[in-house]
Parts: structure tokens; C-alpha cells; sequence
């Protein structure tokens, strides 16, 4: 098989190339990667030194790719399937790399900096960060909230490259900073998005791997049931 993801079940970001690959139904291999076991570990890092998951390689052209967004867009260059995730228009392209754009920064990253603060010593740990974290992803809840009062999805009429964004972002932050009670219009965009067939495969793969969270407490209870998912 030509292609092959280099990705941990567990990771956000890693779930957002999944949920393109799954929408499309593009064939391609998985290898799992363990960073905390030595062999795997030193097999991804040969293959990229920088060591953030997830990485795609395309052996039929001899590419091997870092950073999700890039992934998607290639995905949809050389391997498109019958859901374009990046729509045709200029303007419509922009506003879905805008939207993706977003949720990356103003929504993943300040996420990651509240959970990876609880895997910090109680010395080490940074409540002030942790506080602009909360305020940042608040202010993004915000702009998220104005932005579907009159849409179904982010960009444009369809499911594009700012919805594959989104749910990871948003399935985590929900567990840190919930928005569920104070922001009716994003908690039913989230409800949409963990609907859609290929979320939902997504979060399943991920379900034998919640233990491992520091905030697996927080996880809903929805989340922690179901069939495994069917290959």
C-alpha cells in the first residue's frame, strides 16, 4: 500500500488526518507509534527527526510529510476521493484554511497547554499559563459561537479541512474548559461532528487508549461505550 500514517490512536492531531483519510475511505497503512518504547521511538525519529505525530508517507512518490494541515491538502491534491476537503473557490479555499487555522491555534494549542500542564511536578507547573490558556480557548468558543448561528458546518455547505480540525480540538477542550452549558450553537456543531461516520471510527480507535489521559476523568461517559470500530 502506497501510503502509510505514522500516528498514535490517542493523539488530537493525529485524529484530525484520520478523520480525512476516513471521509474519503483512502486506503492506507497505520503504524503505531509508542515514543515512551525505545524501538518505535527511534523508527520515527529516523523517519522525522522533529518527532510530532503525525507523519505521512507516500513510498509511490517518495514523500514523507509532517504537519496535518499540509497532509490534508496533499490528500486531496493526489488522492481525492468523492469529498473534497478543500472546496474549489479561492475564497471558499481560504475561508477553510482560515477555519482550520483557528482551530489549530486558538483552540488545540491552548488545550495542550492545560492537559500537558497536569503531567508537569506541582513545582513545575504554571497556573498563570494555564489561566491565559482557559481565557484563550473562551475567546475562541466565542468567535466559534458567532460563526454557526447561520451555518451547518464551518466553511461553505459541506464537511472540509476546518471540520477535520475541529473535532479533536474541540473533543478535548470540552474535558478542560467545557462549553456545553454557555454555548448552545458550538455544543450543536460539536454534536454534528461526532455524528459523522468517520469521527466516530476515530474516537472508537481511540477508546482502548483514554486510560492513558491525565483528564480521563473528565471524559463524557458516551465516549467510553460502543462496539470497537470496524476496519
Amino acid at each position: 500500500m502506497a501510503l502509510t500514517l505514522h500516528y498514535h490512536p490517542l493523539s488530537s492531531f493525529c485524529h484530525k488526518v484520520l478523520i480525512a483519510l476516513y471521509e474519503n475511505q483512502t486506503p492506507f497503512s497505520g503504524v503505531v507509534v509508542h515514543l515512551g518504547e525505545k524501538d518505535s521511538r527511534a523508527a520515527f525519529l529516523a523517519l522525522w527527526p522533529v518527532g510530532k505525530m503525525p507523519v505521512l508517507r507516500d513510498d509511490s512518490r517518495d514523500v514523507t510529510l509532517p504537519e496535518t494541515t499540509i497532509i490534508i491538502d496533499y490528500l486531496d491534491q493526489h488522492y481525492p476521493g468523492a469529498q473534497a476537503l478543500l472546496p474549489a473557490g479561492d475564497d471558499a479555499r481560504r475561508e477553510a484554511r482560515l477555519w482550520d487555522r483557528i482551530f489549530d491555534l486558538y483552540v488545540h494549542q491552548p488545550m495542550q497547554k492545560i492537559v500537558g500542564d497536569q503531567l508537569r511536578a506541582e513545582a513545575e507547573r504554571d497556573p498563570r499559563g494555564v489561566a491565559d490558556a482557559q481565557a484563550a480557548l473562551r475567546t475562541a468558543y466565542d468567535l466559534i459561537e458567532q460563526r454557526m448561528a447561520s451555518r451547518t458546518w464551518m466553511a461553505g455547505e459541506h464537511f472540509t479541512l476546518a471540520d477535520c480540525a475541529a473535532e479533536p480540538a474541540l473533543f478535548y477542550a470540552a474535558m478542560v474548559v467545557p462549553f456545553a452549558q454557555t454555548h448552545p450553537l458550538l455544543a450543536a456543531y460539536f454534536e454534528r461532528l461526532v455524528a459523522r461516520p468517520s469521527v466516530a471510527r476515530v474516537l472508537a480507535e481511540a477508546r482502548p487508549y483514554f486510560h492513558m489521559l491525565p483528564i480521563k476523568d473528565a471524559i463524557p461517559a458516551r465516549f467510553l461505550q460502543g462496539e470497537p470500530p470496524v476496519a
